[in-house]
């Protein structure tokens, strides 16, 4: 049996029946370390979960029950088998097919024989299975062409054109790029860059981030010497551009109150020179822990960690900060290609509340910002309820504060993850 399948069925099982996060599964090292192709099964993965619907609608088309009536492991197995015979071309039909049966014989024993029927009817019939009608159903064509959930291209054709929804959920499909973040305080960007060619990787320059490298291929570089001393951290220009916005000073005191898992607080201490202070807050204490691994790695030493409910109003630290990020809690809407899952969540109660939540949140936390100082809210979705609606609605009742700066990134227009950052400052 090929390891590399394997571990992708299992990896896929994980996020579908125990709703695990696709990027935590693939980066677990059990995932990467017996793999002969990582390659492989990273591709099988995402693969997967990107067309998971579609998928899904080829099921119903060749077995009379449909795919929701089947066991996950079955249903596992045959999104695989059917996306490896009909989207990656360099996989021969009989090995994907026998790949997919010895899956079967081993963890779904006495369904091989129909696992092996359902792929032969698929390479016999795939040539005529065609998509919903757009002219009767837009959202259902888009849905299952897509693999979205129908209200998120529901609520996306209510505020942008059909072709801007159709490029948007193309590009969620798109392979992200890999990009680091030049730790400054141990190496510059350009000899970064030169240590990376060194050991046979192209590394190019990013376009909004002056210490950002996109690499190409360079997802093995986090398990290299660089990574484990320090020298880069892996994070998205568009996360860079957050700091950017925020502009933080060296000697200056910043929060970034929801601050897990620590990205943007290590960006900002590393833009400060390590000089002045950074409280990095969560209300989870575990993960206070990890911001606090990662500031020892980067040899970070302003960053203090604090648990604490952003939604509440902590009245020891009133105007005391000189810059207050608030990366607010969101739908995500904009990280559909590091996390293709997320096209699948239900709408819900909760996420119907999020713009509510992050009122709150951006409302307690412009309680630290000192006169004449600096808030800036930040998401990463795509929704104007959770961002254009917030600002205005934080505006509206906090009229000290003046809207200096709002950008929104699309990965189909910027080529990065979809980000909202707007910079107020307060008079």
């Amino acid at each position: 049996m090929d390891e590399n399948r394997k571990a992708a069925y299992f990896a896929l099982l994980d996020v579908e029946d125990r709703r695990a996060y696709s990027n935590i599964v693939l980066n677990n090292e059990k995932f990467r370390g017996k793999l002969t192709s990582p390659a492989l099964a990273t591709e099988l993965v995402y693969g997967v979960l990107e067309n998971k619907m579609l998928l899904d609608y080829i099921i119903d088309t060749i077995v009379p029950t449909g795919s929701a009536k089947l066991k996950s492991s079955v249903r596992v197995i045959l999104r695989m088998g059917i996306y490896q015979l009909g989207y990656m071309n360099a996989i021969p039909e009989y090995a994907a097919v026998n790949e997919s049966v010895n899956l079967t014989k081993r963890f779904c024993k006495g369904r091989e024989g129909f696992v092996n029927a359902c792929l032969r009817t698929y390479i016999r019939e795939k040539g005529s299975i065609t998509l919903p009608n757009r002219d009767e159903d837009e959202v259902r064509y888009l849905s299952i062409k897509y693999s979205y959930e129908p209200w998120i291209v529901e609520m996306w054709l209510t505020q942008y054109d059909a072709d801007f929804v159709e490029a948007l959920l193309r590009a969620g499909n798109g392979k992200p790029n890999f990009v680091i973040r030049a730790n400054k305080l141990k190496i510059s960007s350009e000899d970064l860059a030169k240590r990376i060619a060194a050991i046979g990787c192209y590394a190019e320059k990013g376009a909004i981030y002056d210490d950002a490298l996109y690499i190409k291929n360079g997802a093995f570089l986090i398990d290299s010497d660089m990574f484990s001393q320090g020298l880069f951290s892996i994070q998205d220009e568009a996360s860079m551009l957050v700091i950017t916005v925020l502009d933080p000073k060296p000697g200056e005191l910043i929060m970034d109150v929801c601050a897990a898992p620590g990205g943007k607080a290590m960006a900002i201490a590393e833009k400060m020179g390590n000089k002045g202070k950074v409280i990095a807050g969560d209300i989870y204490i575990r993960k206070l822990g990890l911001i606090n691994k990662e500031a020892q790695r980067l040899g970070i030493t302003i960053v203090e960690t604090k648990t604490w409910d952003a939604t509440r109003i902590d009245t020891e630290i009133l105007e005391t900060a000189d810059r207050v990020l608030v990366d607010a809690p969101c739908s995500g809407l904009g990280v559909i290609r590091r996390k293709p899952e997320i096209k699948y969540k239900k709408r819900n109660s909760e996420f119907d509340s999020l713009p509510e939540k992050q009122l709150k949140i951006l409302t307690a936390s412009s309680k630290y910002v000192k006169p004449g100082g600096v808030l800036v809210y930040s998401t990463c979705t795509i929704s104007q309820d959770e961002n254009q609606g917030v600002v205005a609605a934080f505006l509206k009742e906090n009229q000290e504060f003046i809207k200096e700066d709002a950008i929104q990134l699309m990965p189909n227009v910027n080529g990065t993850d979809g980000f909202f950052i707007c910079k107020m400052r307060k008079a």
